[in-house]
């Protein structure tokens, strides 16, 4: 069983830490210092337990240009498991609970390995690659008409 729920807890949010440090740091080599940045306090962060064992984490934040989604993460073993879309699906629900008023826009930085995750929640990809951190990016949008999905 996959729960996935907010972090209230420091315990928590250093369980999220290493699980971010554990993929992005060690397996895809992004620097520390580009991995955790000055949003850590203004993000609401999730971490995903299977079982009981924390194995993924993700984390969203409002910007000038509206409801950006990042930082997810799953460990290796829990891959294909369900726990990224089940990260995906929480952070969403959360999102549209906390706004009380029309979200202009979600967006997402996805890394190419993980775009069809994405869009099977309806983002579609918009301008051209880019890189972030060393790694091949897309920006990913969730077209307006999904907004009314509450």
């Amino acid at each position: 069983m996959i729960d996935v729920l907010p972090i209230s807890s420091p315990a928590d949010l250093d369980l999220a830490f290493a699980i971010r440090r554990q993929v992005f740091v060690e397996e895809q080599n992004v620097a520390a210092e580009e991995e955790y940045d000055e949003f850590e306090v203004s993000s609401t962060h999730f971490l995903a337990r299977a079982d009981g064992t924390p194995c993924g984490t993700a984390r969203w934040r409002r910007t000038s240009n509206g409801v950006k989604l990042e930082r997810f993460a799953v460990l290796r073993e829990f891959r294909g498991q369900g726990v990224g879309k089940a990260l995906v699906q929480a952070v969403l629900d959360d999102v549209f609970s906390q706004q009380p008023e029309p979200i202009e826009r979600i967006y997402l930085h996805a890394q190419l390995t993980a775009m069809p995750l994405y869009a099977g929640f309806g983002f579609v990809s918009v301008g051209p690659i880019f890189e972030e951190a060393g790694i091949q990016h897309y920006k990913m949008v969730l077209p307006g008409s999904a907004f009314s999905h509450q």
